[in-house]
Order: structure tokens, then sequence, then C-alpha cells
């Protein structure tokens, strides 16, 4: 069973962002970023992806590349022990990286039969490199020291974009907003010399024409994936140390753009708060408990947010049970699952994202489009309510047997029990404690332990 971590605090631990308060979200005044925001609650399952040259390594993305980061990020570098010399290496990734069996539209494909209704799609982490054909920098998918820049697919951002369009799923862009590529952010000759940490170089505060360089580059890169590969939902911003204190690159004034280009933009600047943190994004954790506010857990299938030649993958259960504590808490899901070097998703990621596909087909109404309902999540029980129904999932362990009677600890008025996806007006009985149903018995199920029973109750 996968160990979730409950907390509610604001940090970056070894590479993992904590999330915002629910305190600090502000709810917008304007109607149809509103409605937008509506419409992201509706989905609840969404598919991220983080991918690079970093994939054909195996190593983490980007934070390898930070000295302060090093006891964790570095733990599966050991053909070296010279710090430069691995730096280096990850750097020169770009002049190898030829993705040449990726093809978006079977990304699009398995997406859209695994029940993911959008896409989070990294196009730039923390070390620069652009999947998409930037005018601002030569550290690039398309730049002609990468071997795939000649391939048909080559702007990978604006294919992978096209793709799950046409299937109609939304789009997010995940974006970095430092740069450690960028001589404007990670600047060469400073005082801190060769070492590196997540923040720049140098004081902005004592080269503020620097810093003013550095919110010219990272504007001009957010408005072309904002005017060049839309129409996009989402803009996913990463990187809380850039956060309008020091470093501070006038976020309010390029939203601003990005929003007459895309009249009612979502904007994810997450860990932040305030107005452009649109809605809370809490990483490899779910809040303990319903949040009344716009949030995303983005929670990967294996391990790692990057490939991992020895990757461990969720099993269905696993998987199933975190997206239900995760809906009845009023979220969504980002499910991340990382490509392969050669571009292709992992054949055990598509086996997990194949069999949700199949769970959600039968009961995918418990969960789309639904919102919260107390008691939300009690380990056993979990709630959620959508058009006058109210649905109660049961969820099973592995050594749990079905019990023929349960009691759902649910103490509205209730008419009907129907079983999703099985027999309908089953009995009930309703008392102090809940609702008793007989679970109706299965011959070809009953010596089975179901992943999680699903009632309509209405």
């Amino acid at each position: 069973m996968v160990k979730i971590i409950h907390k509610e605090v604001d940090m970056i631990e070894q590479g993992v962002h904590k999330y915002s308060a629910a305190k600090h979200w502000v709810k917008p005044k304007d109607p149809l970023l509103l409605e937008r925001l509506e419409w992201f609650m509706d989905q609840k399952l969404a598919l991220m992806i983080h991918w690079g040259p970093n994939a054909q390594l195996g190593v983490g993305m980007s934070w390898p590349l930070s000295d302060d980061d090093k006891e964790w990020s570095r733990e599966a570098v050991d053909w070296t022990d010279n710090d430069e010399e691995f730096k280096q290496q990850y750097v020169d990734l770009n002049k190898t990286f030829n993705p040449i069996r990726f093809q978006p539209d079977v990304w699009a494909d398995l997406a859209l039969e695994g029940g993911f209704k959008y896409l989070i799609f990294t196009t730039k982490h923390h070390d620069g490199f652009c999947l998409w054909d930037t005018k601002t920098t030569d550290y690039r998918i398309t730049a002609k020291d990468c071997p795939f820049h000649t391939h048909k697919y080559a702007d990978i951002t604006k294919n992978v974009f096209n793709a799950f369009r046409e299937k109609g799923l939304g789009i997010a862009a995940y974006f970095s907003k430092p740069d450690w590529h960028s001589p404007y952010y990670w600047a060469p000759g400073m005082e801190r010399g060769s070492f590196t940490d997540r923040n720049p170089s140098y004081d902005p505060d004592e080269f503020p024409w620097l810093w003013e360089k550095f919110t010219e580059f990272t504007h001009e890169q957010m408005l072309e994936l904002v005017s060049n590969y839309g129409p996009i939902d989402i803009l996913w911003l990463d990187g809380g140390q850039v956060n309008g204190g020091k470093q501070n690159i006038k976020l309010d004034q390029v939203v601003k753009k990005a929003r007459k280009i895309e009249p009612g933009l979502i904007v994810a600047d997450r860990t932040i708060g305030g107005e452009y943190e649109n809605y809370l994004t809490p990483e490899q954790t779910i809040p303990e408990h319903a949040l009344d506010v716009p949030w995303e857990s983005c929670i990967t299938i294996g391990k790692s947010f990057c490939y991992r030649y020895e990757d461990h993958y969720k099993s269905l259960q696993e998987i199933i049970h975190i997206l239900i504590e995760v809906v009845a808490k009023g979220g969504n899901l980002a499910l991340n699952v990382s490509p392969q070097p050669d571009g292709r998703l992992p054949l055990e990621a598509i086996e997990r994202m194949k069999a949700l596909g199949k769970w959600l087909d039968r009961y995918g109404e418990a969960i789309y489009k639904t919102r919260i309902c107390a008691p939300y999540f009690t380990g056993k029980f979990a709630f959620t309510k959508k058009e006058g129904a109210v649905y109660c999932f049961r969820l099973y362990q592995a050594d749990e047997q079905r019990e023929k009677y349960m009691i759902i600890p649910f103490k509205e008025k209730v008419q009907k029990i129907d079983i999703v996806g099985g027999e309908e007006n089953i009995s009930f009985d309703a008392s102090n404690e809940g609702l008793t149903v007989e679970i109706p018995y299965n011959k070809q199920n009953d010596d089975k332990t179901p992943i999680v029973d699903v009632f309509k109750l209405t």
C-alpha cells in the first residue's frame, strides 16, 4: 500500500513541493475565470508527464545540477565522483537526446483510454532545456546540436498539445520560472563560483539590470507558449523560490498579457498563494481533510517523477484508492507517467493506465463532475455527490473480505440504493449508525477481494 504523507506546509524538501494553506487561496473576481475553475474541478484526472534528456541516464530532472541538493539528488550517480564533470555531462545530454519512437498520437490515445481528462506537460524544467521551438535559447529540442531536431515531431510540445487537443483533452503547460541554464539566472563569474543551488548565482538587488534581463527572458518564453501553442487551459508554474520577493519576475504583467491572448487562462503559481495561484498543488501528498478550494495532487505512478530504469509502479488498487481519496476531499489527481528515453511510455505504466480506464468506464459517474459530500473520507468509506445523487465508495485492502451486510456511515435521508455497474434498488435499513445494506451474493466474485464497491444513494 502506498504511503501518502498528509501535511499542509509551505516548503520544498528533496525536490518535493508541499503546498499553500487553503486560507491563502484568493477567489478570482473574473466570472470567466470562475467558470473555468468549475471546468477544472469537473475533470478529476490529469496525465502529468515529466520528460527530457535526463531520461537517458535515469536520473532525476534538474535537481542533480544543484550542489546544494547533491546529497539526495545524485544518489543514482555512481560512475563519477567529480561534481563538475557530472554537471557538464547532464547539461550535454541534449546532444544525444533522440527519442525516435515518440508518437504523440499514441500517448493521446492511451490517455483517452485511461480516462484522463487533461494533460500537464513539462515544457521546461529548472534545467532550462526547452521542449518547444523557442526563439529565446539554443538549449532546446529543435536546436541543431540535438539529433532529434530533424524529426517530424521535433517540436515535441506542439505535437503533444495538438494530439491531446484532438482527443478533446485539456492542456496545461508546465513551466519552470527558475532557469538554471540561463546566463541571466545562473550567471557565470559571480562570487558563488561553481557552487550551485536552486537560486540565482547573484543577488538580484545588487545586479538589477541582470535580473531585469532574466525577467524579460521569462516573459518572452511564457508568451511564446500561450501565443503559439494554444489554446492552453492552464499555465502551471513551478519554482516557488521565484516568488515576488527578491526574485520578482513581475508575474502580474505577463499574466495580464497572457489572458489577453487566452481569456480565462487558469494560472497555478504553486506554493505562492495570492491571486495567481488559482488552485493549490500538493505534491506526492493528499491533504488530511477535504478542502473547499480548487486543488490538484500530483502523484507519481512509480517512485519518481522522471524515468527510472528500476522504477517500481503502484498497483491498480493503490492508484484507484488514491484517486478516490483525492476526489472525495475535493481535488483532482494528476498522475505522473514518465516516458522512456526512446519516446515510448513504459509497458507497466501503460498496463496500469488501461486498467484504470476500464475501472472508470464502470465507475466514472461517481468520479467525474462530482463535488465534496460529508463525511468525505473516513479511510474505509469515501463520498461524492452530483445531480441529486450521493456516491459512496467502500475501499477494501488486499486481505479484507467483502461483508454480506455493510453499514454505510451516511445519515441523511435516502430513498433508494443502487450498486454502480450492478444491481439496482438493493435492500437497506436506516438507523442512527447509518445505512445497513445487504450485498447481493455473486458466486463468481464472492471469494475475491474487490478493490472497491460503489453505491449510488438517491
